[in-house]
């Protein structure tokens, strides 16, 4: 059975790196010591958004993210495609299978082989059940290098509950906790004037509730917009709300 201890102090972490450190060390216990979260709420049937407003965690190293982050491979990752297309967890021992029948395209092989280069070889995939065709969640678990698939197999064949199980709550915390790309990250004052937009507070209101003039709220609510790279002011309000950049408590 999985320790009430891990679960209770994922469910109690209080921010997104200090969840991912624990993360990354309970799925190591695991053998499965990199891995990569991602999470887009901006999803259409063509694109996975602006890679700006992915959530997106990892402890690979630079030398595999600049690539197939970085260079988006990850778009025509073969693993990366059967999450979008289901939900539950899948053995990377399928892409044995696509390429056997023939299935992988030109792009997915070059990803295929850029993976054996970097030791991604074995592992698992979970993709996360999404209330929201706009939406997905979804996480790689590479195995140690040198581990072959079969191990991995054997391993979650005894214990792929209680990693799925521990994943889940991950997932679930990410989802109400904050997190912005630093590019996009809003100061307090930001998030402050976008609060009481959010209460329904026109800019004179909240110029007299802050003791700032209404030019100085609508320089923040300008600067807001522009740190989440949207037209107007009702966007900035439902992009940071959707961030949980808003209504938080500060530490």
């Amino acid at each position: 059975m999985i320790e009430a201890s891990k679960i209770n102090t994922l469910a109690n972490a209080t921010s997104v790196e200090e969840l991912w450190d624990l993360h990354t060390r309970n799925m190591a216990e695991f053998g499965f010591d990199r891995l990569i979260y991602g999470y887009t709420r901006y999803r259409t049937a063509t694109s996975l958004g602006d890679p700006d407003d992915f959530v997106l965690l990892t402890n690979h190293s630079p030398s595999y993210t600049d690539v197939f982050i970085g260079e988006g491979l990850y778009f025509h990752a073969p693993m990366v495609r059967w999450a979008l297309e289901h939900d539950g967890a899948c053995s990377w021992s399928i892409l044995g299978e696509m390429i056997a029948s023939g299935t992988l395209s030109p792009q997915e092989r070059k990803v295929f082989e850029f993976n054996r280069s970097q030791n991604v070889t074995a592992g698992y995939s979970i993709s996360f059940k999404s209330l929201s065709p706009r939406t997905k969640g979804a996480i790689a678990l590479t195995a140690r290098p040198g581990m072959a698939q079969g191990e991995v197999d054997a391993i979650w064949q005894r214990a792929g509950e209680h990693i799925m199980a521990l994943n889940n709550v991950v997932h679930l915390r990410i989802l109400c906790l904050p997190y912005t790309a630093p590019s996009r990250a809003l100061t307090q004052r930001q998030r402050e004037v976008l609060g009481w937009v959010g209460d329904g507070k026109t800019v004179q209101d909240i110029a007299l509730l802050m003791g700032l003039t209404p030019a100085t709220v609508e320089k923040h609510l300008r600067l807001a917009r522009q740190a989440l790279s949207v037209e107007t002011t009702a966007q900035a309000v439902l992009k940071a709300a959707l961030q949980n950049q808003m209504f938080i408590l500060e530490k």
